[in-house]
């Protein structure tokens, strides 16, 4: 099975909402779709979002790594000779963690399909079946309350709530959503770095003061200031996720050897595609460290290669796939089958994808 052609395109798919965070404000995915094509008519399907905010991957850029490094890496290879393959991928062009992320998840679902294996049994198969959470996106006190209960009515009993635009106003945001839930739903917090460590710490030792019972907080500090970030893991009762601190199996090394985090966030974007997210999950599995599964705004093509891994590895314990639920439609035909917070793995070879709708393809 060789390579003949790699071919890009665009999706738009709007939010049933506006996304909002710390770091910015999002109403529609405008993602990169990628297609490696092959010689026996097999298609591996990749996708990578512009996230420049955090990855540093915008739309040009992606575009760009395709044009100059990836095409040309992938041309005209065996899919047989994987190893070899994902290797050359990564190394082809420093950062654009988002464009080899995308190719890496096309090549999986080549290898799979080859072989006809889903890539989860590949991978481990520890199960068939995650159940993720669904993000609150920060706004006043009194309008994350109504969205979280809308939340919990539609079966969930997991929230990820931003937090982070004006501080002040966090543990108040907090305590409004505990009210109207009740004490039975779990609640996440994810600050997307807005916090200095001795105002995490003091505002998440505020929330358990006043029995909010925070699950977790995802990235309090700066993703560069570990000390920081072990500073609040040292003094904070509310346990701490690393997210945009570990891009890479060496970034999730230093944070262990450290003990800046209790737990580490695994996103395909950031660290490259399952090639190095494998990587990572060995890691903290050797270490005895617990990861979370999450995803940037996505479609259901990249975030469908995640429900993967995750269903593939149990040192994955936490899951925050939400991308495709927070979407008003879903362009992608195949994959993994999401109804709302229950994510069933499909069982086809690779990773299921079979086509998608309304793509723009830049080559036309």
């Amino acid at each position: 099975m060789k390579i003949t052609k790699v071919r890009l395109g665009r999706i738009s798919v709007p939010l049933r909402v506006p996304f909002k965070t710390a770091l910015r404000r999002v109403d529609s995915v405008e993602d990169i779709i990628v297609e490696i094509h092959t010689d026996t008519g097999e298609v591996g399907f990749g996708e990578a979002p512009p996230t420049g905010a955090i990855t540093g991957d915008t739309t040009g850029a992606i575009i760009g790594a395709f044009d100059e490094h990836i095409r040309k890496t992938l041309l005209g290879r065996d899919v047989d000779d994987f190893e070899d393959l994902t290797r050359d991928l990564q190394h082809c062009v420093v950062k654009n963690s988002s464009a080899k992320a995308a190719a890496d998840i096309a090549l999986w679902d080549l290898y799979g399909k080859k072989y006809g294996i889903p890539v989860y049994k590949m991978l481990g198969g520890a199960r068939s079946h995650i159940v993720t959470d669904i993000t609150i996106s920060v706004n006043p006190p009194e309008e994350m309350a109504r969205d979280a209960l809308n939340a919990i009515a539609r079966g969930y009993d997991t929230l990820k709530v931003k937090v982070g635009i004006d501080p002040t106003l966090d543990v108040a945001r907090l305590a409004a959503i505990r009210k109207a839930v009740g004490g039975a739903p779990r609640i996440r917090i994810d600050a997307n770095q807005a916090w200095s460590p001795k105002q995490a710490v003091r505002l998440l030792n505020q929330m358990q003061e006043q029995g909010l019972d925070i699950e977790l907080v995802e990235q309090p500090v700066k993703a560069h200031d570990l000390e920081g970030l072990k500073y609040v893991t040292d003094h904070s009762w509310v346990p701490v996720l690393a997210d945009e601190s570990v891009f890479s199996v060496e970034d999730a090394l230093k944070v262990v050897e450290l003990h800046a985090a209790d737990l580490i966030n695994i996103k395909l974007m950031k660290c490259g595609g399952l090639t190095n997210a494998l990587k990572i999950a060995t890691l903290a599995e050797v270490c005895g460290v617990e990861c979370m599964i999450g995803c940037m705004l996505e479609a259901k093509v990249s975030v469908n290669a995640a429900v993967h891994l995750a269903c593939a590895r149990r040192v994955i314990t936490r899951v925050d796939l939400d991308g495709p639920v927070l979407c008003s439609e879903d362009p992608v035909e195949g994959g993994a089958v999401f109804q709302e917070k229950d994510i069933t793995v499909s069982d086809t070879p690779g990773l299921g994808v079979t086509g998608i709708r309304g793509i723009r393809y830049l080559d036309a």
